[in-house]
């Protein structure tokens, strides 16, 4: 009963065509017809034995019934020695198990098959020379003016713009340890006139929960992280008109406890409110193995004009972002990082306004120009921003039943200070004459202080600063 139970199951999910379904042993012969009256005449030199056998094969369809228990006997056989195989879960091309009651529906998974095929072939774009990353991710050396920010309307045709008038410094020139990316570790380069982009793979859109949602971050994110399963630990100044924030942050490769989680630490740049109107820019680095399939921190980008509903995208994922350095690739790993108690390797990171063409331009490391987000993307940050932001954020989704184990910065509290927490320092503001200046009106905000949480100061070396991070699920942090 057990085999059989299980074999109708599973046949039964199994709706290869759109013809109705019929039962596995039901056969066209077998076909219950009206019953007719029987004319069968026995002859009387018979005995009775053979009438009585002769009279139950011919008075009722079940004979039909005993010619089939031959066959239907050595079909059992042959389920039997079959019989773990279709017995297995149903899985989608994802990986993902289907529910006991859901049909696969072969037209439905080609559909999906086509549209991400689809969607790979606008958003990979044709590249001169193509170099393999050790961590094995692809990277196309693709025409800058080829790349996908050039899909949008108002930006067709038109090639990127040159460099802007940097910020003018505060009279505090600060070294920056370089920090290099994984795929440059190949001895490879992009050529003059291209842009580095990592190439986007079936895999990497089949672990995103929906096609559509493919490298967005989830909708309606709150300040105050309120019942959406996003926590903070971070700095922010507003109430003023800012014009670009900069600052330099260690790298580590927190631990992040589930797939659909991330960790991340990054400069935020806000205009608007919190509602549907919230504008952001936002860069830095982030471990997201829904993302990026590993654990890795990567170099990463974002904006939205939308509060996140369907306007923007991370790195170059969508029309938007649009980059002018070939020796910078968005969303790529990063190397080396930070150790616990030994080395740190930071990044320098600016965001800042262009006076001239009024666009939102990146700065990555020591200098190098990565790009810029058009005002023309924007609703409220096309004339300024009335917030910065510097700090971590992760993602709790409690898949667990309670909180998440994944870390924020180096895993550590900010109390442990430096070589064993993560930093931010020499914070800083770009004014509206194009000026940097140091930040000294800040706020603190670590929404779950017993999971995260943060500590400020200043000296001379290094500014102002942060200490940020923690472990996740403790003691205190149930």
């Amino acid at each position: 009963m057990a085999l059989l139970f299980c074999m109708d199951m599973k046949l039964d999910s199994f709706s290869w065509t759109n013809q109705r379904k019929k039962s596995f042993f039901e056969a066209p012969y077998t076909t219950r017809q009206p019953q007719r009256k029987q004319a069968n005449i026995v002859a009387t030199e018979q005995t009775t034995t053979q009438k009585h056998s002769l009279k139950l094969a011919s008075s009722t369809p079940s004979h039909n019934i005993f010619r089939l228990v031959p066959i239907f006997v050595s079909f059992l056989l042959v389920v039997a020695s079959i019989s773990p195989v279709l017995c297995l879960p149903i899985v989608s091309d994802s990986g993902h198990h289907l529910p006991a009651n859901q049909t696969f529906k072969p037209h439905a998974e080609l559909l999906k098959l086509k549209r991400i095929r689809a969607y790979l072939r606008k958003i990979n774009k044709p590249a001169v020379k193509t170099i393999q990353s050790p961590d094995g991710d692809v990277i196309d050396c693709v025409p800058s003016h080829q790349q996908p920010a050039f899909d949008h309307p108002e930006l067709k045709g038109q090639k990127p713009l040159d460099p802007p008038e940097r910020p003018k410094g505060n009279g505090t020139e600060e070294t920056i340890t370089q920090t290099f990316q994984l795929w440059a570790n190949s001895g490879e380069s992009c050529p003059e006139g291209t842009v580095p982009i990592r190439r986007t793979t079936e895999k990497d859109i089949l672990r995103a929960n929906s096609i559509y949602r493919y490298g967005r971050k989830p909708r309606r994110v709150r300040r105050d992280s309120t019942g959406n399963g996003h926590e903070h630990a971070v700095v922010f100044a507003n109430g003023d008109q800012y014009y670009g924030a900069k600052a330099s942050l260690n790298v580590w490769t927190p631990r992040v406890n589930d797939q659909y989680e991330f960790s991340l630490s990054q400069i935020w740049v806000i205009s608007g409110s919190f509602g549907n109107d919230l504008n952001t820019i936002e860069a830095g680095w982030q471990v997201s193995p829904e993302l990026y399939g590993d654990n890795y921190p990567r170099f990463f980008t974002y904006w939205t004009t939308d509060a996140y509903q369907a306007t923007g995208c991370y790195n170059l994922l969508c029309s938007g972002f649009i980059q002018t350095n070939n020796r910078i690739a968005i969303g790529a790993a990063i190397s080396p990082r930070s150790s616990y108690n030994g080395r740190q390797f930071d990044i320098g990171l600016m965001v800042w306004k262009d006076p001239k063409h009024g666009h939102w331009w990146l700065e990555f490391g020591s200098g190098l120009l990565v790009g810029y987000w058009p005002a023309f993307l924007f609703s409220h940050l096309r004339s300024h921003a009335s917030m910065i932001q510097f700090g971590g954020e992760i993602v709790n989704s409690r898949s667990s039943g309670f909180h998440t184990s994944t870390q924020m910065g180096s895993g550590h509290f900010a109390e442990e200070g430096f070589r064993k927490a993560s930093y931010f320092r020499n914070l800083q503001a770009v004014d509206w004459d194009n000026n940097l200046l140091p930040l000294t009106n800040l706020h603190q905000l670590a929404d779950h202080s017993n999971c995260y949480d943060i500590r400020q100061g200043r000296n001379n070396v290094w500014g102002t600063y942060f200490y940020f991070g923690g472990p996740g699920r403790n003691v205190r942090c149930p």
